[in-house]
């Protein structure tokens, strides 16, 4: 089964967001962000929706969808 992978990355790129400010946006450390950006490790379903408010994006343009 392939590994869950997200579009953090990408989205913060796009918008020339920093990592450093995401994780003070959402109260949590920048290895834990860094983790879900390189898709070391996924958020919880209530981080990538506080995530997707933060970058007022919606939630599914941080999903990768494997069907495309």
């Amino acid at each position: 089964m392939d590994k869950p992978m997200n579009r953090i990355k990408e989205v913060l790129e796009e918008r020339g967001i920093k990592q450093t400010w995401l994780a003070e946006k959402l109260g949590k450390s920048f290895c834990i962000v860094n983790s879900y950006v390189c898709n070391r490790r996924q958020p919880s379903l209530e981080v990538l929706f506080q995530i997707a408010e933060i970058l007022n994006v919606d939630v599914k343009d941080l999903i990768n969808d494997k069907t495309k």
